[in-house]
């Protein structure tokens, strides 16, 4: 189960990042987090922009909905997804299963 924790603004989502794969997709849990794949490479904040287009589109949020707070620089990062409950969060999370 992914861990998802809440925050004043919203939710906190953890994400491990595999920047350079072969194609963009959201590939579930794993060790409590959502692993998520971008082609992008991981270099000047390309795979981290990619990586919010890829969350917003699969789980139906706006890109301005999700900040990258921790993280930048490796692959286990955590996005603020602003005005969306766990609960929520986890519910469009499992549509994508």
């Amino acid at each position: 189960m992914i861990d998802l924790a809440p925050h004043s603004e919203g939710t906190v989502l953890p994400v491990r990042a595999r920047p350079g794969a072969r194609r963009n997709e959201i590939r579930g849990e794993q060790d409590g987090m959502l692993k998520v794949c971008v082609t992008q490479a991981p270099e000047k904040g390309k795979a981290n922009k990619a990586l919010i287009v890829l969350l917003a589109k699969g789980l139906s949020l706006r890109k301005s909905q999700l900040e990258l707070i921790a993280g930048e620089t490796s692959s286990q990062k955590r996005f603020l997804v602003r005005n969306v409950t766990p609960e929520e969060l986890a519910r469009r999370i499992g549509a994508l299963q």
